[in-house]
This record gives structure tokens, C-alpha cells and sequence, in this order.
């Protein structure tokens, strides 16, 4: 090859880089101006977190009320919460530099694929965390402080159990809650994208649907606190959309076949047979 051809190649992936540092650039200016409104919100955010427990907690008479066990865990808290919230607030605008920097590489049916996956991803995973926030969090901590007995203020012959939960501790199982819930309500999302890619097809997914009983039981018992309430909730809310994401598929299958036809490209096994 000669210097003029690699000239002419080292060109176009200097630009290439140059572009992807721009947009790697407006992303992070964009999460640390996020973060940075975040933490200064950061009791607010809590307080609105803290309201399940504070009601189940209430609905057993309970005073609501979490310690700082260590001297510094106030402080992470709220770095964790402004971490957290700078992602989602700054999520649009990272899927929009992403999107830029490489749907001029992609086809005209890669970007109808590509695109509707990065508008309809925070939308389930919104989804999923508000299901997750309102229907299992007050389910699951109803089930938890149930194991409290006798009164730790009075005077018992047995040993008194209650709840003196740790504000760290409190808001890292509260956000795993939120973000299991959200990351599998993506299922359909992904094996819809998948499906339009050609990688995965409706017959497939069927084929494996025992299979996939047994994961997504996997992933709930793994991605939830060891209760049997909250792990089946996630499975019941997760495979309908395994199921609907066959529907999804072969929705697509059947326009794809559709387009196929009309073009005279579509080839049919078995009258070839």
C-alpha cells in the first residue's frame, strides 16, 4: 500500500476519533451538570424514596426514622443519589450523541431498527422502575418488618426485634429494586430489536420458552432480596413480556414476509421441497 493510500485511510479514522471525543466530551458535561443539580436535591429525592417504608412503617404504628451507622454514610448517600439521578437526567442526551456519532455508519433498515430501541428503552425501564416503586417496594417491606416482635423501648422476657434501618443500607435496596425492575422490563425492547435484526425469530423464542421460565427465574432470585414475594413479582411481570415479545417478533416476521413477497426476494421452503 502506498503513503498516499494510508493517507487517505488515516484520514477519515482521525476524524472518526475527533468526533467520538466530541461526543464523549458533551456526554460527560452533560452527566456532571446533572450530577451536580442532583445533589442539590439530594433530600428531596430521598424523602421521595423513603415514602414506602415511612408507610408501611406508619401502618403498623411505627415512627419512620433510618440512622447514619457511620460517620460519612450521609455523604455517600447523597453522592449515590446524584450519581444516579445525573445518568437518568442526563441519559437523552448521551443516546443522542450516541445516536449521531453512529447512525451515519448504518443502513436505512438498521437505523429503523436502532432508533426506536433507543426511544422505547427509558421509556420500559420507566416503566418498570414506577412498578417497581409503587407495587413491590410496599409489598416487600410490609413482608419485611413483619419479623419484628415486642417493643424495644419497653421492658420484655424475650428479646425484642425492630426495625433501625440504616440510610445507606435502605437506599441501596431500594434502588436495587428499582433498577432490576427497570433493566428487565427492557426484555422486550432488546429481543424486539434482535427479532428486526434477523438474530432471533418467533419459532426460536417459542422453542425456548421452558428455557426461559428457568432464567428469568434465575435473574429474579438474583436480582431481588431473598423473599419469595419479591422474586415472584418480578418473574410475573417479566415473562408476559417474554411473551409479548414473540407477539412482537412475529408481528415483524409477518411485514418483513409481507415487504419480501411484493419484491418477489421472499424464498419459502416448502414449496421449494
Amino acid at each position: 500500500m502506498s503513503a498516499e493510500n494510508l493517507d487517505d485511510t488515516a484520514a477519515p479514522l482521525i476524524e472518526h476519533l475527533a468526533e467520538l471525543r466530541t461526543r464523549i466530551l458533551i456526554s460527560l458535561g452533560a452527566f456532571v451538570v446533572a450530577m451536580v443539580a442532583c445533589y442539590a436535591v439530594w433530600q428531596p429525592v430521598f424523602n421521595f424514596l423513603t415514602r414506602p417504608i415511612c408507610h408501611a412503617l406508619a401502618d403498623r404504628g411505627q415512627q419512620c426514622g433510618l440512622y447514619l451507622i457511620k460517620l460519612q454514610e450521609g455523604f455517600f448517600v447523597a453522592v449515590n443519589i446524584s450519581f444516579l439521578g445525573g445518568f437518568a437526567l442526563s441519559f437523552p442526551i448521551i443516546a443522542w450523541q450516541l445516536w449521531r456519532f453512529v447512525a451515519p455508519g448504518l443502513y436505512r433498515n438498521e437505523k429503523q431498527a436502532f432508533l426506536p430501541f433507543l426511544l422505547a428503552s427509558p421509556v420500559m425501564f420507566f416503566v418498570g422502575a414506577t412498578f417497581a416503586y409503587y407495587g413491590v417496594l410496599p409489598m416487600a417491606f410490609r413482608f419485611f418488618l413483619s419479623f419484628q416482635q415486642g417493643d424495644l423501648a419497653a421492658a420484655n422476657e424475650l428479646a425484642s426485634i425492630g426495625f433501625q434501618g440504616s440510610v445507606q443500607e435502605y437506599l441501596s435496596l431500594t434502588t436495587k429494586f428499582v433498577l432490576a425492575f427497570g433493566i428487565c422490563f427492557q426484555l422486550p425492547v432488546l429481543l424486539t430489536l434482535m427479532g428486526k435484526a434477523g438474530l432471533v425469530s418467533a419459532a426460536a423464542l417459542s422453542g425456548v420458552r421452558k428455557y426461559a421460565i428457568v432464567v428469568i427465574l434465575l435473574v429474579a432470585a438474583i436480582a431481588t432480596p431473598p423473599d419469595v414475594i419479591s422474586q415472584m413479582m418480578l418473574f410475573c411481570a417479566v415473562y408476559p413480556l417474554f411473551e409479548v415479545s414473540i407477539q412482537l417478533v412475529k408481528r415483524i416476521e409477518k411485514k418483513r414476509e409481507a415487504r419480501m413477497r411484493a419484491e418477489g426476494t421472499w424464498f419459502d421452503e416448502d414449496e421449494d421441497e
